[in-house]
């Protein structure tokens, strides 16, 4: 059988057994997590924009954006996709190097919604895109992540994969599903290592392509079932030579969707041992911010390389800006949305500790990428005083997750400024009770 086809076979098994309790907990979790981004990236760009350049598509359909706005089905998986990637606080699947959530469950969202599914079974359709997808990610590894943007061109197969779910698709035509939507997969990390609104629509992208795919294999569309492993297939022409077998050897045994790790910060993941680093050794030392000489970060490559920007002007940049992103978390107590306001962007007091963070490769730490996320951190004070911290993983991370609590705290934190209280604690309540949710 072809990779494929393994794929819409585990589909197609999980249908003939109940969702074990844990993992139906974690997709909750996961579902409550990407509204979290899902509602503040609604009301910024690329989102706004998008409702204004998709209008003739929009106020018509049975699917919706998230405040209610009806869209057609693959209209609102592009829009919300984007949404709940804008913000940089949706979730990350580390050994993938891959945001599964916000392509998968936009996807899921909307054909559950125009086929007026029952909450369990959207909920079955964001596990198996969340499996099926993470694992691609993490067969495809690093020598894929060189260039590319893994939620656009990974997340096109979670999002076929939820879809193809709640389609109701046999194993044939599942297959043909991800076969199809592999040849729309693409998004290019340049995009975002300069000012630019286009990483978000990596998200929407995909969620719109897996959405497309699944609606047409299910009227008969077919690819190239080789499409996987084939000489020019995805992996060969996109990666190194990947895994296919080591990929497909824990499926339905080993539940990714368990192992997410949910942001603690809303900026780019590279930063967040730094961050969490920096803030554990400031208070060790007991070093006030004007006290502080220099702040020395060692870590993998891709700190350096993707979250690496020395002089960020922009929101979009300075989420990227580990220096940045560090001296704002020193000064102000945390990462917030508040970091990214133009106020705190041009904060003179972060700004002159931001060009006192040097940044190096630690080679170790590096070897470890991507299975663990780590930061070496040194302050120095102006009296003298040196302190270091290895920190060895980040808050958030399936060693060191958030609690139901905390991802709460999260949760009200960013959907309460724009539902309101009363309305953010009902969609939370609805949403812990979703397997029991009925077809409308």
């Amino acid at each position: 059988m072809y990779v494929v086809e393994r794929f819409a076979r585990f589909a197609d098994d999980c249908r003939k057994r109940p969702i074990a309790p844990n993992v139906l907990h974690h997709a909750k979790r996961a579902v409550i997590d990407w509204y979290a981004a899902l509602l503040p990236g609604a009301v910024v760009p690329p989102a706004v924009l998008l409702e204004r350049a998709l209008a003739g598509e929009l106020d018509l359909g049975d699917s919706h954006l998230a405040l209610g706005r009806r869209a057609t089905v693959r209209t609102a998986a592009l829009i919300n996709g984007a949404a709940a990637h804008a913000l940089e606080v949706d979730d990350i699947f580390r050994q993938g190097i891959y945001h599964p959530g916000a392509p998968t469950i936009a996807a899921a969202l909307a054909v559950a919604q125009s086929r007026r599914a029952s909450g369990e079974q959207f909920l079955r359709a964001v596990i198996v895109g969340y499996e099926i997808s993470t694992r691609i990610a993490a067969a495809m590894g690093r020598a894929h992540y060189r260039y590319w943007h893994n939620t656009g061109t990974i997340g096109c197969f979670g999002a076929a994969s939820a879809a193809a779910e709640l389609l109701g698709l046999d194993r044939r035509r599942f297959a043909h599903a991800l076969a199809a939507v592999a040849t729309f997969s693409a998004g290019l990390q340049q995009a975002f290592r300069a000012d630019s609104m286009s990483k978000p629509m990596h998200a929407g992208r995909a969620a719109e392509a897996g959405v497309t795919a699944a609606l047409a294999a299910a009227e008969g569309l077919t690819g190239s079932l080789d499409i996987m492993e084939g000489e020019a297939g995805f992996g060969r022409a996109m990666g190194g030579d990947p895994d296919w077998e080591r990929a497909l050897a824990t499926l339905d045994k080993d539940f990714h969707i368990t192992q997410m790790t949910f942001k603690n910060h809303a900026c780019c993941g590279h930063a967040f041992a730094a961050i969490d680093g920096a803030l554990a050794l400031k208070a060790r030392m007991g070093v006030a911010v004007e006290e502080i000489a220099r702040v020395r970060v060692g870590g993998y490559r891709a700190t350096l390389e993707v979250a690496g920007i020395a002089d960020p002007a922009t929101a979009a940049e300075a989420r990227f800006s580990t220096p940045y992103l560090v001296a704002t978390a020193l000064t102000h107590g945390s990462v917030r949305l508040a970091a990214f306001e133009p106020a705190r962007l041009g904060d003179a007091a972060t700004r002159s500790l931001m060009r006192r963070v040097e940044m190096a490769l630690d080679p170790d730490l590096d070897a470890a990428f991507p299975a663990q996320r780590a930061a070496r951190v040194a302050i120095e004070s102006r009296d003298g005083r040196r302190g270091e911290h290895l920190q060895p993983t980040r808050k958030g991370d399936p060693d060191l997750p958030l609690s139901d609590a905390e991802l709460e705290h999260k949760y009200f934190e960013l959907a309460s400024p724009v539902l309101g209280e009363e309305q953010a604690r009902a969609l939370l309540a609805r949403l812990w009770k979703l397997e029991r949710e009925p077809r409308p």
